[in-house]
């Protein structure tokens, strides 16, 4: 059996989280609600306000987005509670 999970584009203006993201859309991250996610995600140079580019998604599991030549693997539990918007 084949089962496919049809994830929705981001629509212009609509806020979502990263995990709902589709591979090659570019967003804008516009939250990051918790404080130690967000200290961590500004050593990787990634702060509200950034735009990211969606490498990948893997089915359950990261998010790889990439900035400025680096990717980063965001896991699927963090990656739910982080906001982005189109760009």
């Amino acid at each position: 059996m084949v089962v496919f999970i049809i994830m929705p584009y981001i629509m212009e203006g609509k806020k979502v989280h990263l995990d709902q993201v589709r591979k090659g859309q570019v967003i804008r991250i516009t939250g990051i609600p918790n404080e130690l996610t967000r200290v961590q995600a500004l050593r990787l140079g990634i702060a509200e306000g950034t735009v990211i580019t969606c490498r990948e998604v893997v089915p359950a599991g990261p998010v790889v987005v990439a900035r400025n030549k680096q990717e980063i693997a965001i896991g699927r539990n963090l990656a739910r509670t982080i906001t982005v918007e189109p760009f």
